[in-house]
């Protein structure tokens, strides 16, 4: 998701030195879900560390033949979970069954998430030439509220708090040996794409995004500083107005 987003910034022509005096937001359109989805996608990378050493954690591992990913693949005694990120940070959620909405609309989620977990699945037992039972886990990170009425399908429905505690709470599934081949087939590029890419050199990435990053949040404190002196400036001009000077 983070490359995808530099990607699109990258076709886009370097801001004037006016924008960067007026604050304008750097992000090329297009481009503001993908990077509400990189921070969340970090956000739950960074959760998932505490989890242990027991735990093998796979982040944004590509599938299939294009350029579909799944946002994170943790394998553990507890068994293999594909777990999807979505950010919707403020919003409310409402699941029961086969239904998910947020902020009053019907989502995808729960069937994208199930689909995610089945893939896995099966690339997996292709590589071990076992069954591997997959968990689907949608993370949704710092909602206003997450409502449910009942049993989502599919997938397990958690917020970002609750994932860890939820995750350490399930049983033993798998033994030590087990583990140990799941992990090793799921770290093998081919296990999951046709045609694997050399990795990026994330250290690269990770510097890249965190340019924008700060571009985005300096972009908006000069817009903040903005807006708030057109607020102090049009009383002054009005009550000199008033008293003739």
């Amino acid at each position: 998701m983070i490359e995808h987003l530099l990607a699109l910034q990258a076709q886009q022509r370097p801001r004037l030195f006016v924008h960067r005096i007026l604050g304008v937001d750097p992000l090329a359109i297009g481009s503001h879900s993908w990077y509400k989805g990189a921070l969340g996608e970090i956000a739950i990378g960074y959760l998932l560390t505490a989890l242990g050493p027991d735990w093998t954690v796979l982040h944004a591992v590509p599938v299939g033949a294009e350029t579909a990913d799944i946002d994170h693949v943790l394998i553990g005694p507890s068994g293999v979970f594909t777990i999807n990120t979505k950010n919707h940070s403020g919003q409310g959620v409402w699941v029961a069954g086969h239904v998910m909405m947020v902020a009053g609309r019907k989502q995808r989620h729960l069937r994208n998430a199930q689909y995610e977990a089945t893939r896995a699945a099966n690339l997996l037992g292709r590589q071990v030439r076992a069954t591997v039972p997959v968990a689907a886990v949608i993370v949704i990170r710092n909602p206003k509220s997450l409502t449910t009425r009942d049993q989502p399908f599919g997938a397990a429905v958690l917020t970002d708090q609750q994932l860890i505690p939820w995750l350490k709470s399930r049983p033993v599934f798998l033994s030590p040996r087990q583990v140990e081949l799941l992990v090793a087939a799921a770290e093998k590029p081919n296990t999951w794409h046709r045609k694997p890419q050399p990795a990026t050199d994330p250290v690269l990435v990770r510097n890249r995004f965190s340019a924008l990053q700060k571009s985005i949040n300096q972009s908006r404190a000069i817009r903040g500083a903005w807006v708030l002196g057109i607020l102090l400036t049009v009383p002054i001009v009005m009550l000199a107005r008033l008293t003739g000077h």
